[in-house]
């Protein structure tokens, strides 16, 4: 069953629990009108998204279909968010000298992330694998 959503939207590894996990919390914790969806149900098309990209990182597309992957997608969810706090962790993520650091950090725990807290096997095949 596929899903149409709209912007903001980020796009995450359904199939993957430790994602979904990461995603749950995040709704839970941080206010912010972007939608949180498994891009396993939702309709890329319209979002100008590929398979390959949410494969790789998280994706976050924004109300004028702009798209940024990873850290940049997390920082973006965080800036929109309606507490001024998470907005300032927001923007200090964003800064070009955290993300120099934070990208090698986030393809660490993609690459890991079966091994993580609430990761499963499933998390580690490549989606062409899966099923």
């Amino acid at each position: 069953m596929t899903s149409t959503v709209s912007p903001p939207v980020l796009l995450f590894d359904g199939d993957c629990a430790f994602c979904s996990t990461c995603a749950r919390w995040l709704t839970e914790h941080v206010p912010t009108p972007v939608s949180l969806e498994p891009w396993q149900w939702t309709d890329l098309e319209p979002l100008g998204v590929s398979v390959d990209e949410v494969d790789a990182a998280v994706v976050l597309v924004d109300v004028n279909l702009h798209r940024t992957h990873g850290p940049e997608a997390v920082a973006g969810l965080l800036r929109a968010s309606t507490s001024g706090a998470w907005r300032a962790v927001g923007r200090v993520l964003g800064l070009r000298p955290v993300l120099v650091v934070a990208w090698p950090v986030y393809r660490w725990i993609a690459r890991n992330r079966h091994r993580m807290p609430g990761g499963t096997a499933q998390c580690s095949l490549p989606q062409a694998e899966r099923r």
